[in-house]
């Protein structure tokens, strides 16, 4: 038999960037436990637009985990209370009977609220192209396959490329600090010959463009990794801090 709960969620209404924002509850009952997060948000917005009042804005796309769209903060989480998933891969069956379910939108100054519970990642994709990219010709797939490269750096170098650029880590970091995307980025490539060329060019880019775009600075206390939905490790820091020095140097 299928289990149901009634919850009470807090979430959070903006209009727009410059407006003021406010929290604002809503009472939805019955909810399936076997109900994903997002799917029990349409079911509130369902239920409001049938009130004749403003559905909830929030952002999704794939629902499968790969996107990192869906960028909630749920009562104190990035993505919510259980571990190693995005918001789309919560389900309600982690919540209980009578829970107040707390919602609301990243909170950084690179991550500009455009409305309740959407916000502006564009510096994600700003700071990746400033150097996230290999632009010199590494040939075909035949050629690539041909260097060596031992399993210990190419297995890191996938950890590294799971990144989904969610934004979790900058909304866990009490800084605000963009360090643990910027550095899988970094990383996926340096371990790599292939992108070993642009190296040097690509640590400055990417760093300087993520100072530029606001983002905090990284003291080391490790929320982001234990927030992030990828496991991404906080060794990649470490990598792009030894990345950044060494193109110091060159200069």
């Amino acid at each position: 038999m299928e289990k149901t709960i009634n919850i009470t969620l807090k979430i959070w209404r903006q209009k727009g960037p410059k407006e003021k924002g406010r929290f604002e509850e809503y009472k939805l009952n019955n909810v399936s436990t076997d109900s994903s997060f997002l799917e029990m948000l349409d079911l509130l917005n369902e239920q409001l637009i049938n009130e004749g009042k403003e559905p909830v804005v929030f952002d999704h796309d794939c629902r499968e985990g790969i996107c990192g769209m869906c960028s909630l903060y749920i009562n104190g989480h990035p993505h919510g209370p259980d571990t190693s998933v995005t918001t789309c891969q919560l389900h309600m069956r982690k919540f209980n009977d009578g829970d107040v379910i707390t919602v609301e939108p990243w909170r950084s100054a690179g991550f500009p609220v455009i409305r309740d519970l959407m916000v502006d990642r564009r510096a994600f994709d700003k700071i990746q192209q400033a150097g996230g990219y290999i632009s010199i010709n590494t040939g075909g797939a035949q050629d690539a396959n041909a260097i060596p490269i031992s399993k210990e750096a190419a297995d890191e170098a996938m950890d590294s490329a799971t990144c989904i650029g969610c934004g979790a880590c900058v909304a866990a970091c009490k800084n605000g600090s963009a360090m643990l995307f910027v550095s899988a980025k970094v990383s996926q490539y340096a371990l790599l010959p292939q992108g070993r060329v642009e190296a040097a060019a690509r640590a400055r880019a990417m760093v300087a463009k993520m100072d530029e775009l606001g983002f905090g600075n990284c003291t080391n206390t490790g929320a982001c990794a234990a927030e992030c939905p990828k496991n991404i490790s906080l060794t990649n820091i470490a990598r792009l801090n030894r990345e950044f020095i060494c193109a110091k140097l060159k200069d």
